[in-house]
Order: structure tokens, then sequence, then C-alpha cells
């Protein structure tokens, strides 16, 4: 398999595959924080330090590939370009941490990019599996699958009292951060989101933007988490997740049926104004591309839009991003040159949907 698919494939298979509530819930995330027993944490480790590490994992790799899943290939964040790197955090592959701030890291993938390991970044190893919509202990299953896989190698960093040792003591416990990404347009528009908000901070949840800890809610997009890792089985942490999640797929579908009975032909109207920009300009900007393509997508969950595919909206959120504009330009863009050849590739995309 050439490595230069994970760079020039947009849309990883779970984020085009059809999962539950998946008009609302793109996706359920499970990362698991582990650290070797015997080796300095990341943030005080060496170069050599770091690349034994890799080393370990490359011959775990070589000589007890795990067989439930995809083969998996190791790309070293020291042999790759700025743009492939950003790529992988914008397909959320890698962390942004991972990309900028660990030049002896790396990332296991499968091909199918459900499932990657990140080497050196914060910790040792984090392991992440991305399902498409709500399916938390589906991912968890998956994750706990790989995590018994590495612990029949590596002795982890574990205390009888307060559990996985990990670099932050936020993550110490199980290790766990299990999330959702959801597209909430309707809470949103009928401005309940603000109270919203609050009442999830206090089920000791987080909620953040499209690529987590200080990003934008671009597009309408939010990724719910936990918070805490220690005192809570990862079963637990797991259904708290969800019975928000239910609770918020139930408010969004609420919100959405509300504005069709007291605002239906605003709401088309809206849908088609965004669709008629995404599907004309000549330039746009991201924040703009993302507000219209939540308007699409909503347009599409509610069925004013017939003729495009619902992963249109996962599709063009990353065909769109500024990694993405580049690696396909073969070079760094200007600012203005990426909103030029936004508008450009939203447009065809757009157009060969309508030739179909």
């Amino acid at each position: 398999m050439s490595l230069e698919r994970f760079f020039n494939q947009a849309v990883s298979s779970w984020m085009s595959a059809e999962g539950p509530d998946s008009e609302i819930v793109l996706s359920s995330r499970i990362r698991l924080a582990r650290n070797f027993e015997s080796n300095k944490f990341p943030t005080v480790f060496s170069h050599e330090e770091a690349k034994v590490i890799i080393d370990t994992m490359e011959d775990i790799l070589i000589k007890s590939p795990i067989e439930k899943f995809d083969k998996m290939e190791l790309l070293k964040m020291d042999e790759m370009q700025p743009l492939q790197k950003r790529v992988l955090v914008e397909k959320h592959l890698i962390s942004p941490q991972l990309a900028e701030d660990s030049p002896h890291g790396a990332v296991l993938l499968t091909e199918n990019e459900e499932v990657s390991i990140m080497i050196n970044e914060e910790d040792h190893i984090r392991i992440q599996c991305l399902f498409p919509g709500l399916q938390i202990a589906e991912a968890l299953q998956a994750a706990n699958e790989i995590d018994d896989w590495l612990e029949n190698h590596i002795h982890y960093a574990f205390d009888e009292k307060y559990g996985y040792l990990t670099s932050c003591p936020t993550n110490v416990g199980t290790g766990l951060r299990a999330s959702v990404m959801m597209h909430l347009p309707g809470l949103i528009l009928t401005q309940q989101i603000n109270r919203i908000i609050p009442a999830i901070h206090q089920l000791g949840l987080v909620v953040r933007g499209i690529y987590g800890e200080g990003s934008e809610a671009l597009g309408n997009i939010f990724q719910i988490s936990n918070q805490i890792t220690l005192g809570k089985s990862e079963e637990d942490i797991c259904r708290d997740l969800k019975g928000v999640a239910s609770q918020l797929i139930s408010q969004e579908r609420s919100a959405r049926e509300a504005l069709r009975k007291t605002s239906n032909i605003q709401l088309e109207d809206r849908v088609f104004r965004s669709l008629g920009v995404l599907s004309n300009s000549r330039i746009i900007e991201s924040k703009e591309a993302a507000r219209c393509l939540s308007d699409v997508r909503l347009g599409i969950d509610m069925g004013y839009i017939t003729n495009m595919p619902k992963t249109i909206l996962n599709e063009l959120m990353i065909l769109t991003q500024p990694g993405f504009l580049q690696q396909y330009a073969g070079g760094p863009l200007r600012p203005h040159e990426r909103d030029i050849r936004r508008a450009a590739l939203i447009r065809d995309r757009i157009k060969m949907e309508n030739e179909k």
C-alpha cells in the first residue's frame, strides 16, 4: 500500500460509512493513553530514548501483527513534510501536538484509518479508534483488543491505587478519553446551545470544536468528551457519554422539527442560498465554507436536498482544510490562493454530484 494514500484520500472509511444516528453523530472515538513501565515519559526523555520506543513498537508490529485489524503502516514524524502531517491532523488521525511538538514521534495507521496508534506524543502510546455514528461501546471494544495485544509485549506503567500512569495527571486512572463528534445546527439556530453546554460541563464532560481543545466549532460541529478518568471505570465513562449524546440527539431532532414547523420556508431558503454560494463562489473562506456546508448537510438530512449524499459534509470539511488544499496544489499557498482553490474544489465536487 502506498503511504501517499493516507495523504491524498480525503475521507477515511469510518467517515464515509453509515453508522447509528449518523445524521447527527458523525463519529465516535476512543483514545487510551499508555506508557512503558521502565522508560522516561515523553516530557523528559531524550531523542535516543524516544527512538527505543518507536523501534519497540515497530518490532512488535513486524513480529506479532494483530490479525483482526487491517494491516498497519508506521509513519515517522521526522520523515514527513509539514503539509503531510497537517493533512493527518485534518483527518483526525493524529493530534496537533504530535504533528507540531513531537519530532521524535510516529503513528501506526490501519489501511481503513479506523485505528491509529500515536507514539511519543504526550505519552508513549495513544491508541485511537474511530467509528462512524454513535458507536462508543464498539470503539471501546476495538481499543481494548489493541490494548490487550500491546500488553502481551509491553509492561505498562501502572499503579494498583491510581491505575495507568500518564504524563498529564488528568489522564491518570483508565487513561481513557471517549468522545463523539456531533453536527448540531438545530440547537444553534434555535439558540439552545448556550444553555446546554454549561449543563454538559456540570456532568463532567467537556464541549470543544471540531479539532479538539482550543479549536472552533466550525460548521456547527462539536466534540463532546469526558474530563474525568480517575475513579470511574471505562464502561461507566462510556455509558455517561452515550447518555448525554443520546439526549443531545433527541434535542437536536426536536429543534429541527420545531424549525420545520415554525420557520420552514426560511430554513429551506437558508439551505438553498448556502447551496448556491457553494455552487457558484469563486472565492470562499474556510469559515463561510463550513457554515454553508453545515446548512447543506442539514438540508440533506431534512429532505430539502435529495440528490446529494450525507457524507458530502464529511468529505468537503476535510478537503477544504488548508493542509489538503496545499497538498493537492503541490506546495504552500497564500490565504487568498487557498480561498480560490477551496471555491473551485467545492464547485467541482457539487457539479460531479449533480451529473450522476
